[in-house]
């Protein structure tokens, strides 16, 4: 089961909070998910060279925050403010004309971010980089900056052989099972000349939850291991 779940919608409310946080009926909630995909996409598009790690839409009533987490901010806010200026234009064409607040911060360790390491993986093999090289600097730049364990994958027509395989490599612990292990999950794609290459990259940072809060996981983890 644990090869088969996503790690970070496994643990949604345990360790990992949620991308979105709004609340809407029926007949608005399609409209709402659409416009929430359109402003991801736009801002990852547009600004992959910033190193886009998290972008979290919260909805008050009319107005929409958005909160892009970036390796490089700088890039998105540009100068004096006029990328983020360009950002808010955007945005409220595609939310129907709301009130936007755009803030942006930067992410801490980069080295520990999924989505940020699947990325350079991905850059490294677009320049012709070998994946076993491009994913075992990743993980050696990882567990140097902290990190508990981490497990990176890579799939599709790996040095141009006729056949598609997987190749991965881990170090450190992987928990799969355990709802209060605090892991990192981000995918990315490598535009190769033979094709399109997968990347997948976990990597756990240790437990978060401790006391009274580690019992009622406990027998959350049992109940799910006896079904």
């Amino acid at each position: 089961m644990g090869q088969k779940v996503h790690p970070i919608g496994f643990r949604l409310g345990i360790t990992q909070d949620w991308k979105s946080k709004w609340y809407a009926d029926k007949k608005k909630y399609t409209k709402a998910l659409h416009e929430d995909i359109a402003i991801r996409k736009f801002i990852e598009e547009r600004y992959k060279q910033a190193g886009i790690a998290d972008v979290i839409i919260e909805r008050l009533g009319d107005k929409i925050r958005v909160n892009v987490v970036a390796a490089r901010p700088g890039i998105v806010i540009g100068n004096k403010g006029a990328e983020v200026e360009r950002v808010n234009e955007v945005i409220r064409k595609i939310a129907s004309n709301r009130d936007v607040i755009v803030n942006v911060s930067e992410v801490k360790r980069p080295e520990l971010n999924a989505k940020l390491v699947a990325e350079d993986i991905a850059l490294q093999l677009e320049r012709r980089v070998t994946h076993r090289r491009a994913m075992k600097k990743a993980i050696d730049a990882a567990m140097k900056a902290g990190a508990r364990g981490i497990k990176t994958q890579v799939g599709g027509r790996i040095g141009g052989v006729d056949l598609a395989r997987k190749e991965w490599f881990m170090a450190g612990r992987m928990p799969l099972q355990t709802l209060r292990a605090d892991v990192d999950y981000g995918t990315a794609r490598a535009s190769t000349k033979y094709g399109i290459l997968g990347i997948k990259v976990w990597i756990y940072k240790g437990d978060r939850l401790e006391g009274k809060s580690e019992e009622v996981l406990k027998k959350i983890e049992e109940e799910l291991h006896s079904i």
